[in-house]
């Protein structure tokens, strides 16, 4: 019998005033605003906070290329990417670009998830905001992702002895880079909801990765009651056939209404009754962020999905420390959030019409189980 111990949060410093330019889509403060609302919610008790380690260069190789995980040392480094390295290895770019921790964050990310791979030797769930990065490619970063922690967590949670790992993305962009990774794997079944005609413009309805994945593109203005039916009559059953030792799921925040990067129409109620769901599912459980562009609703979805995990009710109006971190918050778009989005955890459900279209592109991929 598999002990279920206490949940796990794995944070760090190294996010902390760490962003990858003044005008980056990731200028924005994440992790260390959801850490600091959830500590002033008294929902992170020392005994349930671990401080990630920063993986070393030879476990990221267990994915990505000796040349590739050098590259970036060296762009940290020097603080500047060669044309050669910029054209091999996709560095230095308007997407991917140099910033002075542009090593270290992503290898604390991996190290947070090799963290919780161990962590659930036993069972149990772990929390892993800083993690997520699903584009990284073994050879180049692709998509503000310099290393993929996704890939590289499920491969430690295979290396531990487990036979079967399920991943779940519900961030609004394709999990390219982890599809790249587990092709045509019978150990790794991969599920991705992703806005349709979205960069990377991958995952499309036919694509199965050699059989590995299930792929659903949704049209915009995705709602709470169409990701509901998604979750309860696709998600659940390909997850429950496939009878996994542990689960992943990728929680991008990104398909909230209020992201400049995508056009879905989610409320963070959604991403709790993900995390509600699959924990029934599987004996271990890893929860990543992923996605997520607007400072206020990031923070609030991410914290919001560490209080389902943990077991911590939300209340109805915030505290004033809480929306001291809210308010304090920034963005170079200079958009205000709306009142409620600085005194209010949850949002209000977001419920809409289904598509007819949804139930049709749920039987296609429901034939393959």
């Amino acid at each position: 019998m598999l002990m279920r111990a206490k949940p796990v949060f794995i944070g760090s410093p190294i996010y902390r005033g760490s962003i990858y330019g003044p005008t980056h889509p990731l200028s924005i403060q994440r992790v260390p605003a959801v850490i600091d609302l959830c500590r002033a919610l008294g929902w992170l008790p020392p005994e349930l906070y671990r401080t990630s380690p920063r993986a070393k260069p030879t476990a990221l190789t267990r994915y990505h290329t000796q040349d590739y995980i050098a590259a970036l040392q060296q762009a940290e480094a020097t603080q500047a990417v060669p044309d050669p390295t910029r054209a091999r290895h996709n560095l230095g770019t308007a997407s991917n670009p140099v910033f002075p921790e542009v090593f270290r964050r992503p290898a604390t990310a991996a190290g947070g998830g090799l963290l919780a791979a161990e962590l659930l030797r036993n069972g149990g769930i772990v929390y892993n905001p800083g993690g997520g990065q699903h584009h990284a490619m073994a050879d180049r970063a692709e998509g503000f992702c310099f290393i993929n922690e996704p890939v590289l967590t499920i491969k430690r949670l295979l290396e531990t002895g487990l036979q079967r790992v399920a991943y779940v993305d519900i961030d609004a962009h394709h999990g390219d880079g982890v599809e790249a990774a587990f092709e045509g794997s019978d150990q790794v079944r991969l599920i991705s909801i992703h806005e349709a005609r979205r960069w990377p413009f991958t995952g499309l309805l036919g694509d199965d990765a050699g059989g590995a994945a299930w792929n659903l593109p949704v049209e915009r203005g995705l709602n709470d009651t169409e990701f509901a039916v998604i979750l309860d009559r696709l998600i659940l059953p390909v997850v429950e056939d496939f009878r996994p030792d542990a689960i992943y799921l990728q929680c991008g925040a990104d398909m909230l209404a209020e992201d400049p990067l995508a056009r879905l129409a989610l409320s963070n109620n959604s991403h709790r009754r993900a995390v509600r769901a699959l924990r029934q599912m599987a004996p271990r459980l890893i929860v990543s962020g992923g996605g997520g562009y607007n400072p206020w609703s990031t923070a609030r979805c991410w914290s919001a999905v560490w209080a389902e995990i943990a077991g911590f009710d939300a209340p109805d109006h915030l505290p004033a420390g809480a929306r001291e971190v809210l308010a304090g918050l920034s963005w170079h778009r200079k958009a205000q959030p709306a009142p409620e989005m600085l005194t209010t955890l949850l949002d209000a459900p977001r419920e809409g019409a289904i598509s007819p279209q949804l139930h049709e592109d749920i039987n296609r991929l429901l034939a393959r189980i």
